[in-house]
């Protein structure tokens, strides 16, 4: 389990940052500095949740899945604080989720 944290954490703190970059692109200056970091933390959590998930099953194409729903669950809080109005930044939580579930499953052996 330890390798899937790790793996997850890091995966998704980069995923952390493109998304920073899409935000910034997207929203320009209404971005704030505390949006893009609540941005980036919400795929760190995102990463901590998948990473502490044991799977029974190590299917890759289960892990889809499980990544997309997380994905959804995770990024739900930060879709809800920005008042519904990010939808690009929460379907991409939804992506990013089965990226990392997909990775941490492949390669935690």
């Amino acid at each position: 389990m330890k390798k899937r944290l790790i793996i997850s954490l890091i995966a998704g703190a980069i995923l952390g940052i493109f998304c920073i970059i899409g935000a910034r692109i997207r929203m320009g200056e209404a971005a704030s500095d505390l949006f893009l970091f609540s941005t980036w933390f919400n795929r760190i959590v995102l990463g901590l949740a998948i990473g502490l998930y044991t799977p029974k099953n190590k299917d890759v194409k289960i892990s889809i899945l499980r990544g997309g729903t997380i994905g959804l669950i995770v990024s739900f809080s930060l879709f809800t604080a920005t008042n519904f109005i990010d939808v690009p930044g929460f379907i991409a939580g939804i992506i990013y989720g089965i990226i990392i579930d997909f990775f941490a499953t492949k390669y935690d052996i």
